[in-house]
């Protein structure tokens, strides 16, 4: 059994939370400035090129790329072989009260979704804890963005449905959106399961590697068919019109049952940030 100090996920997090919020995966960055040599409309091209210099702006002085901070989302697998010295949850969201007062992050959470009185530190994160093999803990953050979020969508569709009725479901979805959600939007998109794991396994697409496509060639196939519908919406760069709707679709899949076929569509914007490490 291996043994990590609670300090130490605090420290992670705190770093990880930072990091996040200042630099792109390099994998989306590189699309968002390739996105910038093929935009060819009038306003969507110039707009490709500002987000550009956004991102080297942000790297240069040390700043977040994008003013909303975002929720922190966590998303730990946790090795069988572990023991966590001290309360998991609340290393995790000390970590991201230290990373978001000492990184100058805006605080965006509020105590109660009703009362709406800010907690000053971004506190608590949205916590998703899973078990696997090994005596490893790996840690991902997310910080995200409601711009986007509040565009998500998640339809219990009938097993009639047929992948054409889906992959029109996502891209309406998008041209709903609009510029709402800051496009070129990145796609989560679970399919299966149950209705709250459906989201999850949406979230997880999400904060998968935009170059990186579902490893079955099937859903790999489903995903290319998904980014041409949604940038054949015209929505473009900040829904100012254009080719560039979305930068990459990522599809994870789950069994579900027999009755059922949950479908949803996690939004994220240009700057979809998430950042790794294992300890």
């Amino acid at each position: 059994m291996r043994e990590i100090d609670g300090k130490e996920i605090t420290a992670v997090v705190a770093k990880l939370c930072i990091e996040a919020n200042r630099e792109l995966p390099a994998s989306l960055e590189e699309l968002v400035r390739a996105g910038a040599k093929t935009e060819t409309s009038p306003i969507g091209g110039p707009v490709m090129e500002d987000l550009c210099r956004n991102l080297d702006a942000a790297r240069e002085m040390g700043v977040p790329i994008c003013q909303d901070t975002g929720m922190a989302v966590v998303l730990a697998e946790v090795g069988q072989e572990v023991h966590i010295a001290g309360n998991f949850e609340e290393v995790v969201n000390q970590g991201v009260r230290e990373g978001y007062t000492r990184g100058l992050l805006r605080c965006s959470v509020v105590a109660d979704p009703l009362r709406r009185v800010n907690t000053g530190d971004n506190t608590p994160a949205v916590i998703h804890t899973r078990l696997v093999p090994g005596d490893r803990l790996r840690l991902t953050i997310a910080p995200k963005g409601f711009g986007s979020e509040n565009m998500s969508r998640l339809k219990m569709f009938t097993p009639a449905a047929g992948e054409e009725e889906i992959v029109a479901f996502v891209a309406q979805t998008v041209k709903e959106a609009g510029g709402n959600p800051c496009p070129p939007v990145v796609l989560g998109v679970g399919i299966g399961g149950d209705f709250e794991l459906c989201a999850q396994l949406a979230k997880r697409a999400l904060c998968r590697e935009a170059s990186v496509r579902n490893p079955d060639p099937y859903y790999a196939a489903l995903e290319a068919k998904m980014l041409e519908a949604v940038n054949e919406t015209g929505v473009g760069p900040q829904g100012f019109g254009g080719s560039l709707t979305a930068l990459a679709v990522n599809i994870e899949a789950y069994p579900t049952h027999i009755a059922g076929l949950p479908v949803a569509v996690n939004v994220g914007c240009h700057v979809t940030r998430h950042r790794t490490a294992v300890l």
